[in-house]
Order: C-alpha cells, then structure tokens, then sequence
C-alpha cells in the first residue's frame, strides 16, 4: 500500500488519498490523472490495467486502487 500511496502523490501530489473515498465522485481526480495513474501503476507493478478495468469504482479511493493492483497482479 505505501509502494502505491508513493505513485499516487507523484502523480497527483497534494492530494490525501489516505482519507478520502470519493477521489471521482467529488472530481478531486479527472480523466488526464486517471490515465496518469494508470500508466504509472502499470510501470510500478509490472502489470496492465486495460480499458475494462478503468472504471469509477476501480479508482475512488486508493482501497480500491490497492484492489486492483493486487487482483492483476494474482493473474
């Protein structure tokens, strides 16, 4: 989760993502960050997050995001 948190605050520095759940719902994130994060958590973790995965619940908190990086990364 740390190794994630790092990524985040690079990409979007400023942000907390440790306390908040509603990074899309409350537009904190828009889709330039999004594709941002997603090509950094790809090159971080070794793994692809595809067009499928790129949806509002998978990127709403950094829970969710943690989620979906360990969900890849079993496959």
């Amino acid at each position: 989760m740390e190794e994630l948190l790092e990524v985040l605050k690079k990409v979007k520095p400023g942000v907390d993502f440790e306390n908040n759940s509603n990074l899309i719902d409350e537009e904190i994130l828009d889709p330039f960050d999004i594709v941002s994060i997603v090509a950094a958590i790809n090159e971080e973790f070794d793994i692809q997050i595809t067009a499928k995965d790129i949806v509002p619940e998978n990127f709403n908190s950094i829970d969710k995001m943690y989620a979906l990086v360990e969900k890849l990364e079993e496959e």
